[in-house]
């Protein structure tokens, strides 16, 4: 088609069940208010249950990412899930009561104990009693995002490309600037009127960029005119890109994402007698293994093997969406206006202009790009795709999945 110019075992929670009722009360925590709900401030049993249940009901894969990560065990990442959700609730409880003394509050430590900083020495007590640490410091939250807020303002008249982060840092009771040029870094903070006992300018190499995934089925542009879709991600070594259409754009064409974000180039283009290409993107893309199925949902590919020939097959891409239908026949010879193409599959899958270069999955498995047709999704058509595997194979690409 043309483009258009887990469960926790008795053991483990027993081990979760010891640490949490070695935890202090909060008993200071949920009687602040006499208004105020068992829903809202659920008593001392109730929080515990809550966050036994929270670790209890982990997702298996989350539990194994905590434990490579932070290189501790099922049970130590077990209970500092509960901790972490029973500060999440009585952080904001404790935030309300101290109102203007409020300075800030995070959990430190493998236990994940909940810390919450103050102004005012004579509330320690209570935060103690609510089942936190207390930590008197200088600055309330609310001094500290004001000068944040102000920096806000300063950026959208100064560059900020040599302190390109900042943010409120509660820990050290500061507004920290990350920083390649310290100088300009503070002529920045100056611009925006920050009091200097309240910023701290850190040098940093940080360079932050924008992230994008690359997925079958959405828009990209050529030469920052034509549209085609993405068929599936790929990487050759440490490169990573994406396969489509050769009609889409000659070697050397540049592309633009689906938010028109500079994005890559094509290394390859085979058109007419093939109908494939495939394109090497910037590092600000990440490969992934799906493609845009019904409702914008993730189907993930597993891999490539060619299905049979009556075998239902669905095609993504960036005009009509998610269509199916089935396949029809394999090793295809099509002739469009600009030459033949061999090799194609037809199926009965509708796709309309803008669609070409888009995925076609059968199962979880890849089987081709969308390379031209017939009709329309409206009323109908006839589709052929050029099979993945062929393209891999001429490029020595590996499917992302």
């Amino acid at each position: 088609m043309r483009h258009s110019r887990g469960i926790a075992t008795g053991a483990a929670l027993a081990a979760t069940a010891l640490a949490l009722t070695a935890l202090p009360s909060i008993a200071g925590a949920v009687t602040s208010s006499p208004t105020d709900t068992p829903a809202k401030t659920p008593a001392k049993t109730t929080l515990t249950a809550e966050a036994l249940r929270a670790a209890e009901e982990m997702p298996a894969g989350a539990l194994k990412a905590m434990q490579r990560d932070f290189g501790i065990t099922a049970d130590q990442a077990r209970e500092r899930v509960a901790s972490e959700y029973r500060a999440g609730k009585i952080a904001p409880v404790l935030a309300k009561d101290l109102t203007d003394s409020y300075a800030g509050a995070w959990t430190t430590g493998d236990t994940s104990t909940l810390v919450v900083a103050t102004t005012d020495p004579a509330q320690a007590p209570a935060i103690t009693e609510a089942g936190a640490r207390a930590k008197v410091v200088e600055h309330t939250l609310a001094e500290l995002d004001a000068v944040k807020a102000g920096l806000d303002r300063a950026a959208e008249k100064n560059s900020t490309t040599a302190a390109p982060v900042w943010y409120v840092d509660v820990k050290t009771n500061s507004v920290v600037v990350h920083a390649s040029d310290t100088a300009k870094a503070r002529a920045f903070t100056e611009a925006a009127g920050a009091d200097s006992d309240l910023v701290r300018v850190v040098k940093s190499a940080e360079n932050p960029r924008p992230l994008y995934d690359l997925r079958g089925g959405d828009a990209y542009y050529i030469n920052g005119s034509g549209r085609c879709s993405v068929g599936f991600a790929v990487t050759k070594g440490s490169q990573q890109g994406f396969v489509t259409a050769g009609h889409c754009g000659r070697t050397g064409s540049s592309t633009t994402g689906y938010n028109r974000a500079a994005q890559g180039t094509f290394q390859g283009s085979s058109f007419p007698g093939n109908d494939y290409a495939w394109v090497a993107t910037n590092s600000n893309w990440t490969a992934t293994p799906y493609v845009k199925g019904s409702g914008g949902a993730n189907v993930t590919v597993a891999g490539s093997t060619q299905a049979t020939v009556g075998a239902s097959i669905c095609r993504s891409g960036s005009t009509t969406g998610w269509h199916c239908g089935t396949i029809q026949q394999h090793n295809t010879s099509v002739t469009y206006p600009e030459g033949t193409i061999t090799g194609v599959t037809r199926t009965s899958v509708c796709a309309e202009p803008g669609d070409s270069g888009g995925s076609y999955i059968s199962g979880n498995q890849a089987q081709g790009v969308t390379s031209g047709g017939s009709g329309n999704c409206r009323t109908g058509g006839t589709t052929y795709h050029q099979p993945v595997n062929e393209i891999l194979s001429a490029y020595g690409l590996t499917l992302k999945r």
